[in-house]
């Protein structure tokens, strides 16, 4: 039988794996807000990728309309509208749902945990560098496309086996793991690296480089999280450190984070989420971290100064 996918967040991630799948014939549904329902309905979810673009007319539902349990919710919005996001899919959560969290940093698991249970909850990384257009179009910016999964405590599981099932052979890569939580841990790292550099140097890591001192400052930031990370148990293998040191200190680079992205459009953060927490995290176990904190406290001054909704 066919498993059920409501997604929740047709943004840029949500939009383009929901996309996929759509597109190779699985079962899915995006949860909506009524804006963005309008818009798809209009013009339908368009994606804009290296691997190939895409028109789909997608199935469509607001949080009032849910009248069962959904198999899989692919839940991929921003760590600061998880909240809002909760209330809106609570009613597709049922027994045997699987909530795959495609966020960053490791606070919503704590988050989703308390609301919906530990057995809900499996760990999840997501990788692809997309977002939205002006246009309302998903324009996907590297050719990285990639879904981790598996359950938190590394057991291999039926409903595993039936998630990767679904998800094999939907035009993107898509691993079970039974190392989850190494893999999302090693995603932080490079986030909070990555986003904290870029962020406080207000540029891509090519421009950071091409300043006197800059590639050794990045190599400053990765360190300070790399140190949060082993305190918490968590070191990350030694071929996942090499790549991230190589990617922060390439000449020329356009590499960004997401949240330099956002600050450049000017448009909330995930400061505390990515940094605040990882900070905290490391603080509690007795590392000092002056240049993250230094990212974070600039972050949160700027998202204190955006207009209050």
């Amino acid at each position: 039988m066919a498993l059920r996918i409501l997604i929740v967040g047709a943004g840029a991630v949500g939009g383009y794996f929901g996309g996929r799948l759509a597109q190779a014939g699985r079962d899915v549904t995006f949860l909506v807000r009524p804006a963005r329902a309008k818009q798809l309905s209009q013009d339908g979810l368009r994606i804009i990728s290296p691997h190939g673009d895409a028109v789909l007319s997608p199935k469509l539902i607001s949080a009032d309309k849910i009248d069962a349990p959904y198999d899989i919710i692919f839940l991929s919005v921003k760590a600061y509208a998880l909240e809002a996001a909760m209330n809106d899919f609570a009613a597709a959560v049922g027994p045997e749902t699987i909530i795959f969290p495609a966020l960053n940093g490791m606070r919503h698991i704590d988050i989703l945990t308390k609301r919906f249970g530990e057995h809900a909850i499996i760990g999840g990384v997501c990788l692809v560098a997309a977002e939205i257009d002006h246009q309302g179009r998903i324009v996907q910016l590297a050719d990285f496309q990639r879904l981790v999964y598996g359950e938190r405590n590394g057991e291999s599981t039926p409903r595993l086996k039936a998630l990767d099932a679904t998800l094999q052979g939907a035009g993107f890569d898509a691993r079970l793991s039974a190392e989850i939580m190494q893999a999302m841990w090693e995603k932080w790292v490079q986030l909070a690296s990555l986003g904290a550099i870029t962020c406080l140097m207000r540029g891509t890591i090519g421009e950071i480089v091409a300043a006197p001192g800059g590639a050794e400052l990045s190599i400053d930031v990765l360190n300070e999280s790399v140190a949060v990370a082993m305190a918490c148990g968590q070191k990350p293998s030694e071929k996942v450190l090499s790549r991230h040191a190589a990617a922060m200190t390439t000449p020329g680079s356009s590499l960004s984070s997401s949240m330099y992205r956002d600050l450049r459009n000017g448009a909330p953060v995930e400061a505390d989420q990515i940094l605040g927490d990882f900070i905290e995290r490391g603080s509690a176990s007795g590392v000092t971290t002056p240049l993250l904190k230094a990212a974070f406290v600039n972050l949160r001054v700027y998202q204190d100064r955006l207009p209050k909704d």
